[in-house]
Protein backbone atom coordinates (compact mmCIF):
# COMPACT_ATOMS: atom_id res chain seq x y z
CA UNK A 1 0.00 0.00 0.00
CA UNK A 2 2.80 1.79 0.74
CA UNK A 3 4.00 1.91 -2.43
CA UNK A 4 1.38 2.77 -4.37
CA UNK A 5 0.98 6.43 -2.91
CA UNK A 6 4.01 7.64 -4.08
CA UNK A 7 3.26 6.41 -7.46
CA UNK A 8 -0.08 8.02 -7.68
CA UNK A 9 1.38 11.45 -6.70
CA UNK A 10 4.44 10.89 -9.44
CA UNK A 11 1.60 10.41 -11.93
CA UNK A 12 0.05 13.51 -11.10
CA UNK A 13 2.71 15.56 -10.75
CA UNK A 14 3.40 14.51 -14.18
CA UNK A 15 -0.29 15.22 -15.42
CA UNK A 16 0.18 18.63 -14.20
CA UNK A 17 3.09 19.19 -15.83
CA UNK A 18 1.64 19.17 -19.52
CA UNK A 19 -1.01 20.93 -18.76
CA UNK A 20 1.01 23.98 -17.60
CA UNK A 21 3.49 23.53 -20.61
CA UNK A 22 0.32 25.21 -22.79
CA UNK A 23 0.72 28.51 -21.19
CA UNK A 24 -2.55 30.58 -20.66
CA UNK A 25 -4.82 31.58 -23.48
CA UNK A 26 -4.16 35.22 -23.44
CA UNK A 27 -0.05 34.55 -24.92
CA UNK A 28 -1.71 33.81 -28.23
CA UNK A 29 -3.31 36.90 -28.64
CA UNK A 30 -2.43 38.88 -31.52
CA UNK A 31 -0.41 41.65 -30.83
CA UNK A 32 -1.37 45.40 -31.51
CA UNK A 33 -0.15 47.68 -34.10
CA UNK A 34 -1.12 51.10 -33.28
CA UNK A 35 -1.01 53.84 -35.18
CA UNK A 36 1.76 56.72 -34.69
CA UNK A 37 1.59 60.50 -35.53
CA UNK A 38 5.07 62.34 -35.68
CA UNK A 39 6.14 65.54 -37.15
CA UNK A 40 3.58 67.86 -35.90
CA UNK A 41 3.42 71.23 -36.84
CA UNK A 42 3.60 74.03 -35.64
CA UNK A 43 5.86 72.62 -32.65
CA UNK A 44 4.27 71.55 -29.52
CA UNK A 45 3.77 74.80 -27.22
CA UNK A 46 4.55 77.45 -30.44
CA UNK A 47 3.11 80.57 -30.47
CA UNK A 48 0.64 80.69 -33.52
CA UNK A 49 -3.14 82.80 -34.39
CA UNK A 50 -6.55 81.42 -34.77
CA UNK A 51 -6.89 80.15 -38.40
CA UNK A 52 -3.19 78.91 -38.66
CA UNK A 53 -2.64 76.46 -40.37
CA UNK A 54 -1.17 72.62 -38.74
CA UNK A 55 0.21 69.45 -40.06
CA UNK A 56 1.39 66.03 -38.88
CA UNK A 57 2.00 62.90 -40.58
CA UNK A 58 0.04 59.02 -39.61
CA UNK A 59 1.82 56.29 -39.98
CA UNK A 60 1.53 53.75 -42.64
CA UNK A 61 -0.68 51.35 -40.76
CA UNK A 62 -3.08 53.84 -40.44
CA UNK A 63 -6.80 53.83 -41.54
CA UNK A 64 -7.23 57.28 -43.41
CA UNK A 65 -11.07 56.95 -42.81
CA UNK A 66 -10.46 56.93 -39.13
CA UNK A 67 -8.03 59.69 -38.31
CA UNK A 68 -9.88 62.48 -36.45
CA UNK A 69 -8.61 66.13 -35.53
CA UNK A 70 -9.95 67.83 -31.98
CA UNK A 71 -9.19 70.99 -30.99
CA UNK A 72 -10.65 72.00 -27.77
CA UNK A 73 -13.58 69.26 -27.99
CA UNK A 74 -14.30 70.88 -31.91
CA UNK A 75 -14.00 68.48 -34.74
CA UNK A 76 -11.52 70.14 -37.29
CA UNK A 77 -11.91 69.42 -40.94
CA UNK A 78 -8.97 67.69 -42.67
CA UNK A 79 -7.09 66.88 -45.84
CA UNK A 80 -5.26 63.74 -45.80
CA UNK A 81 -2.34 62.78 -48.56
CA UNK A 82 -0.83 59.64 -49.05
CA UNK A 83 2.55 59.96 -49.39
CA UNK A 84 6.03 57.96 -49.14
CA UNK A 85 3.57 55.08 -47.36
CA UNK A 86 2.44 57.30 -45.02
CA UNK A 87 -0.37 60.24 -45.01
CA UNK A 88 0.30 64.00 -44.64
CA UNK A 89 -2.78 65.09 -42.67
CA UNK A 90 -3.35 69.22 -42.69
CA UNK A 91 -5.75 71.45 -41.52
CA UNK A 92 -6.79 75.04 -39.83
CA UNK A 93 -7.09 76.18 -36.20
CA UNK A 94 -10.76 77.26 -36.01
CA UNK A 95 -11.10 80.70 -36.13
CA UNK A 96 -13.22 80.52 -32.44
CA UNK A 97 -9.63 80.04 -30.64
CA UNK A 98 -8.81 82.37 -28.34
CA UNK A 99 -5.85 83.69 -26.14
CA UNK A 100 -4.29 80.58 -24.46
CA UNK A 101 -3.50 77.44 -25.26
CA UNK A 102 -5.56 74.66 -27.30
CA UNK A 103 -4.54 70.82 -27.52
CA UNK A 104 -4.81 69.24 -31.42
CA UNK A 105 -6.15 65.89 -30.36
CA UNK A 106 -5.69 62.90 -32.74
CA UNK A 107 -7.37 59.37 -32.54
CA UNK A 108 -7.56 56.77 -35.46
CA UNK A 109 -7.25 53.24 -36.11
CA UNK A 110 -4.79 51.15 -37.45
CA UNK A 111 -5.35 48.95 -39.81
CA UNK A 112 -5.57 45.64 -37.97
CA UNK A 113 -8.10 47.79 -35.20
CA UNK A 114 -6.40 49.17 -32.75
CA UNK A 115 -6.45 52.50 -31.58
CA UNK A 116 -3.96 55.23 -31.26
CA UNK A 117 -4.00 58.63 -29.83
CA UNK A 118 -1.49 61.17 -29.46
CA UNK A 119 -2.09 65.12 -29.70
CA UNK A 120 0.19 68.51 -28.83
CA UNK A 121 -0.62 72.02 -27.34
CA UNK A 122 -0.40 75.28 -28.94
CA UNK A 123 -0.79 78.89 -27.69
CA UNK A 124 -2.83 80.89 -29.30
CA UNK A 125 -2.48 84.73 -29.76
CA UNK A 126 -3.83 87.43 -31.25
Amino acid sequence: MKLYKPLWILILMMAATHVWAYGSSGSSKKACNKPKFIEFMPSHNAQVSAKSEFSFVASANTDPKSIIVTIKDQPVAINIKPENQVFQVKGRLPDTLTEGFARISVTADSLSGCKGSDGWLVRIIE
